[in-house]
């Protein structure tokens, strides 16, 4: 038997989309990026992950947990 290594993820499981930045006030991703997440490579799941910080970011203090979702953001990224 084989097993596969976990898909790494920002995901807080707050979503909830802010409607003027069309991205999660959780993770900071868009409906299409966390919809295609699980089709992803690695390397497009690390691409998004490192826009995720200034995304979450923007959303100042829309972003529902900001601290905690830029240490998922660390930890998804191996950082």
């Amino acid at each position: 038997m084989t097993y596969s290594k976990p898909i790494k993820s920002p995901c807080l499981r707050v979503c909830a989309v802010d409607g003027r930045a069309n991205i999660c006030r959780g993770c900071g991703r868009t409906l299409k990026e966390i919809a295609g997440w699980g089709a992803m490579s690695d390397g497009e799941r690390d691409a998004v992950l490192s826009e995720l910080p200034a995304r979450i970011e923007s959303l100042g203090d829309k972003a529902s947990d900001r601290e905690e979702a830029l240490a998922k953001i660390r930890d998804a990224l191996g950082d």
